[in-house]
């Protein structure tokens, strides 16, 4: 019996890739030198600087209620909570150096109330949480640290089964640790560890720990984010999942613009193409996503999609499940347009959908900056039609309420600099906050005002 996992990586054996190749098959990869036996140490000197450790700590509230035997003699009394420390370590990569940008998986920071990031040379830094993502298991962090080391994102959606990865992280907390292999298959879903799934299945050695490191290739190019294995007790057994990096990257860029995950939607619903529905629709393919509804008002009635299509790509890419159609909609983002080839009555046709949005909340204001806690803030727009950003929602006796935000304030400016996005305004204050004083500049009602906060 085999169970999932979150999880990533330990011992370096590469020699076993070497013995089947020939040296020509290194000699045009940018670290390979004709006069050395071939090695990976060179391109690992200039990409393990960034990757890093995660210690995560916090407390967690457990309901606890009271077994069935001891209700005769206490009633039904309500569930008691119970608040309990916790600490967790995993992995992350730094995928900005400027910024000092960092990604790794949310369940390695889920609940924390601190984060510690250790780099390669032993610097240790407090981490802030941008956003994360819970359904696709993906954290954006930053730290504030000079000479730092990015990785550089390739286009995962290249990947073939058979090409080498080699997988870096922290497992079972021992230090960073190398391990390579091949891709053993793409897309893979339906196996219940996130909601939304279309992992690089690998068979470099990933084991506890290594959650939120780094899958990349030959090139020291990050190809995924390791972040769970299928194994006995939680050891590695040659079958370990990342998250590819197109779709990490799709998440990161609606976390810096919006603050949050804005899921993209189609607005059907359907199953696995398979040989017995293939059959019945006169098929040539037995792989893709059928639709089986297409409901009012959305964006698969808008572009004319039908009950009965077959979908089996999805900007160029092929579509195997109705899960991997799901997985790549719904992380590639609110109100971006997507080419879908679709079969139809046994002919292929190309449809464009311009995405829907899903239903979700706004962000949570205090990952910008402490004075704003306790506010919930989204992209929106004067009645001027003046691009800002809107006050959703101000709680009572908060760090927002005390500084003189109010529920629909638009915040238009920080210190003298036009604001028009959330991605904006995070620049924004991360600037002034270097300066110490920050002018808020807010729209409320037909009254512009400042709001200070030092």
């Amino acid at each position: 019996m085999f169970n999932m996992f979150k999880a990533n990586t330990p011992k370096l054996i590469l020699l076993s890739l070497f013995l089947i190749l020939s040296p020509a098959s290194f000699a045009n990869l940018p670290w390979f030198d004709n006069d050395q036996p071939p090695t990976l140490a060179p391109m690992l000197e200039k990409t393990t600087p960034a990757v890093v450790n995660i210690s995560a700590a916090g407390t967690k509230t457990n309901q606890q209620q009271l077994p069935d035997a001891l209700r005769y003699f206490f009633g039904n009394r309500a569930p008691q909570a119970q608040e309990r420390p916790f600490k967790s370590v995993g992995s992350g990569v730094i995928i900005n150096a400027d910024k000092g940008y960092v990604v790794t998986n949310h369940h390695v920071i889920d609940d924390a109330d601190k984060i510690a990031i250790t780099l390669k040379d032993g610097r240790q830094f407090d981490a802030k949480l941008l956003g994360s993502d819970a359904d696709s298991d993906i954290a954006l962090l930053q730290i504030d640290a000079e000479n730092l080391t990015d990785v550089k994102v390739a286009d995962s959606d290249k990947l073939r089964v058979g090409d080498f990865a080699i997988a870096i992280g922290n497992p079972f907390g021992l230090g960073q640790t190398v391990t390579s292999g091949i891709i053993s298959a793409l897309g893979r879903s339906g196996l219940g560890i996130e909601q939304y799934e279309n992992f690089i299945q690998t068979d470099a050695a990933i084991n506890s720990g290594n959650s939120g490191g780094a899958l990349v290739n030959f090139n020291g190019e990050l190809i995924g984010i390791n972040t769970a294995i299928l194994g006995p007790n939680g050891g590695n057994v040659g079958i370990g999942f990342a998250i590819p990096a197109n779709m990490m990257q799709s998440l990161v860029d609606q976390i810096l613009e919006y603050g949050e995950v804005r899921r993209g939607v189609l607005g059907i619903t359907g199953s696995n193409l398979n040989a017995e529905l293939a059959e019945a629709l006169e098929l040539k393919t037995t792989q893709g996503a059928f639709v089986g509804q297409v409901f009012e008002d959305t964006a698969a009635a808008d572009a004319g999609l039908q009950a009965g299509d077959v979908i089996v790509s999805a900007n160029g890419q092929k579509i195997t499940s109705f899960h991997e159609l799901r997985a790549k909609v719904g992380t590639l983002g609110a109100g971006k347009v997507v080419k879908l080839g679709v079969i139809r009555d046994g002919k292929a046709l190309s449809v464009k959908v311009t995405l829907g949005q899903s239903e979700g909340g706004n962000l949570a204001a205090s990952s910008l900056h402490p004075a704003f806690e306790g506010a919930t803030l989204s992209n929106g727009q004067t009645n001027k039609q003046e691009q800002g950003v809107e006050v959703t929602e101000v709680e009572a006796r908060s760090a927002a309420h005390a500084i003189g935000l109010k529920s629909g304030d638009i915040i238009v400016g920080v210190n003298r600099k036009r604001v028009e996005s959330i991605s904006q305004l995070r620049e924004r204050l991360d600037d002034a906050s270097k300066k110490g004083l920050i002018a808020l500049n807010v729209v409320r009602g037909n009254a512009s005002l400042y709001i200070m906060i030092r």
